[in-house]
């Protein structure tokens, strides 16, 4: 369903953990949290659709389109080819079905990429937005997703007034793990790196983080593979229970 992610160490067991040396000074000076689209809305139900709509090619095309999805993103980043991420998604979809022969119509692929768009919450948002809230800590989205995409899903799950910030990367026409791209997050927020955690879902999106300064969570939902990128996040789990005890919230 994604990218290959980065950077779960072998000293972490599985489960919701966070690195004990890491966990009190990050917690104490967290005044806001940043979230990718992913660790809130469940990206499954594109995979459950492709199956259903292809039921041989199904998974290899889903593979295939999140490899050219995310390959596409960085290398029109890298090449100042920009193009947004609903139009990037939709060319790696057109690249990805053609790399394996399928023989996709018009209204398919309106479909399939269509589902973009409503996307369902994962179980465990509702109480962990209500702990931030209830702690006094900010939330927003910093996210590739177009302001569009954003907006549609948060309209689709009801989660209009939840958030502080709706940070889309658009505007610095850039896609994660962009420089720029995380940037967006401090003019928003006007704090300093050290004080916004940022929840990852892929672990490129981990790397980059850590990378520019953020205290990071991976939010490895689908429990991927780690690989070697010599960033290693604050705290690495299976749900947003990782990131509450990472704050030190019930």
């Amino acid at each position: 369903m994604h990218r290959r992610s980065f950077l779960a160490t072998s000293s972490l067991a599985v489960g919701s953990l966070v690195l004990p040396s890491l966990r009190i000074p990050a917690a104490a000076g967290i005044r806001a949290v940043l979230f990718d689209a992913f660790p809130i809305f469940d990206p499954r139900p594109v995979a459950r659709l492709a199956s259903s709509l292809f039921p041989q090619e199904g998974p290899a095309l889903v593979a295939a389109w999140r490899t050219r999805q995310f390959e596409y993103t960085w290398l029109r980043t890298a090449g100042h080819r920009y193009r947004d991420f609903w139009s990037t998604t939709a060319d790696a979809l057109k690249a990805a079905a053609r790399s394996l022969n399928v023989d996709m119509s018009q209204a398919q692929f309106d479909q399939l990429l269509n589902t973009y768009l409503h996307l369902p919450l994962w179980p465990d948002v509702a109480p962990t937005l209500a702990a931030l809230k209830g702690a006094g800590i900010r939330t927003g989205f910093l996210t590739n997703f177009t302001p569009t995409m954003l907006s549609s899903n948060i309209a689709t799950n009801g989660l209009g007034g939840s958030f502080d910030y709706l940070l889309s990367t658009d505007p610095v026409r850039a896609f994660k793990p962009a420089p720029a791209a995380y940037q967006l997050g401090l003019e928003a927020t006007g704090l300093r790196a050290a004080e916004v955690a940022f929840v990852a879902f892929a672990g490129w999106d981990a790397v980059g983080a850590k990378w520019f300064g953020y205290p990071t969570v991976w939010l490895n939902r689908l429990d991927s593979p780690s690989e070697e990128l010599e960033a290693t996040p604050d705290a690495v789990g299976t749900d947003l229970a990782t990131l509450r005890t990472f704050l030190g919230l019930p």
